[in-house]
């Protein structure tokens, strides 16, 4: 359906009845003029509730989560009070209840085992969007529209990676028709749970990092969707984060790539998987502003109308870790011991964001984010029990004290000149360069400096590649 616009709406675009109100009116606004298929979060902090809720029931802290089933309670149906007359929240109140039921039902079943299995953590975490589902179709309902709220489960189909699913496309494509395709037709409009989907034989999953997102890219590209907009409480993809750069710029336009290339440097932008069914479909993305419809946002594309023009946005991310794997020798083949240890890296599920080797001694290091720090230190020991036990290689390295940034654009490549005039711009403020890394594309030079320096290194690059308004 080449006219079909999926909408997305974030955590903070559903996190009252006031702001599902204004997502409401856009979903009401768009419906009017074209098919549309909207999915959304769980209202703001919803799904740290609920995670805190199975963190007491795995601690044997009965009083926790029956305080925490309270305060979700009472913010949903205060929530439904606010949006619907009485008669309409006689019907949604039950629904409502059915669902923070089953959520209960779990949490009291981790509450006697004293542990949280993967698969009923999924099942449990996905309640939130599905609360916010209910409550979105009812308000739409109860504006004349023909709105209904639809599990993902029964759309989604995935692997059975609990926690972080990957989605089997082609029985998605086929579920989409069946269930979503006849309905788009009609002129419904679907309010679908984000984050969540099921396996073949359906049970439960979620689709870990930027989940919701990556439903509503899904399903875009498995009902050949023309459109997607994702929603959230920003003007749309900026130069620089503006707590840190005060002329930072909103962009109008951007591909596919660096958009890929900012979030996996730390930018609030989509996830690279995210990305990846649109850009086999060339589907345009929209990021908007629910909070500011006058803003016109940022459009990622396959290619930029104005083309590549050099650097630009400059990012950062601080809650990194450096880890340096040092043979003692250089007889033991560095290449085994880099193969070896991506490998364990591989295990621990975890993203490198850069590396870096020397050529005589033959050790190198990498950048991971401090949350897979443990488990990559595990699986490295583990990996290396003999070589560290024997001294065959000194004992593995972290520095905490660190950050990275990353500066992105598909038109550095063939800049003569920039990646040092970057350097210097960077030393000009008395900050240290620790480590480099830039991939032959040249889409990304990746700067990895001091905690301390990483914002006057922000700023500094963010004035030297003239980014600003």
């Amino acid at each position: 359906m080449k006219d079909l616009l999926v909408m997305k709406f974030g955590g903070t675009s559903m996190g009252s009845a006031e702001r599902i109100r204004s997502a409401a009116d856009i979903c009401a606004s768009v419906h009017k003029e074209r098919p549309a298929a909207v999915i959304v979060s769980a209202m703001s902090k919803v799904t740290d509730m609920l995670l805190e809720a199975l963190r007491h029931a795995e601690g044997g802290d009965e009083r926790g989560v029956d305080e925490m089933l309270a305060r979700l309670d009472a913010r949903h149906r205060e929530c439904c009070q606010q949006l619907l007359d009485p008669p309409a929240q006689a019907d949604t109140q039950p629904v409502l209840d059915d669902i923070l039921s089953e959520f209960e039902r779990i949490a009291r079943g981790v509450l006697m085992l004293g542990e949280r299995p993967p698969r009923s953590v999924d099942e449990a975490i996905a309640v939130g969007e599905r609360l916010s589902s209910t409550l979105m179709a009812a308000h739409l309902q109860s504006r004349g529209i023909d709105a209904f709220a639809l599990n993902a489960r029964e759309v989604v189909v995935t692997d059975a990676v609990f926690g972080n699913a990957s989605p089997l496309i082609e029985q998605t494509r086929e579920k989409a028709a069946n269930f979503l395709a006849p309905a788009l037709q009609a002129r419904r409009l679907p309010i679908i749970t984000g984050f969540n989907g099921s396996t073949l034989d359906g049970r439960p999953t979620t689709l870990g990092r930027g989940g919701s997102d990556f439903s509503a890219s899904i399903l875009a590209s498995v009902l050949d969707a023309g459109e997607l907009w994702i929603w959230s409480d920003v003007d749309g993809i900026m130069s620089a984060d503006p707590r840190l750069v005060s002329d930072a710029k909103v962009l109008n336009e951007i591909t596919y790539r660096e958009a890929a290339e900012l979030a996996y440097n730390g930018a609030k932008v989509l996830h690279p998987r995210t990305l990846a069914p649109l850009m086999e479909k060339d589907i345009p993305v929209w990021s908007k502003n629910s909070f500011n419809l006058d803003a016109p946002g940022t459009r990622i594309v396959p290619e930029t109308r104005e083309g590549p023009i050099g650097p630009r946005a400059v990012t950062s991310m601080v809650n990194v870790a450096l880890v340096t794997v040092d043979p003692a020798s250089s007889a033991i083949s560095g290449t085994r011991i880099m193969a070896r240890s991506l490998e364990a890296l591989a295990t621990a599920n975890a993203e490198v964001l850069a590396l870096t080797s020397s050529s005589y001694r033959q050790n190198f290091c990498f950048l991971i984010r401090t949350a897979e720090l443990p488990s990559v230190i595990e699986n490295l020991e583990a990996a290396f029990s003999i070589e560290l036990t024997h001294g065959y290689l000194h004992p593995i390295d972290v520095d905490l004290d660190v950050g990275l940034i990353a500066i992105v654009g598909e038109g550095m490549k063939g800049h003569p000149g920039l990646a040092g005039r970057i350097f210097t711009a960077i030393s000009a403020q008395d900050v240290n360069i620790i480590a480099i890394a830039q991939g032959s594309s040249e889409l990304t030079i990746g700067v990895v400096v001091r905690k301390s320096g990483v914002e006057k290194a922000v700023r500094a690059v963010h004035a030297e590649c003239r980014l600003g308004a």
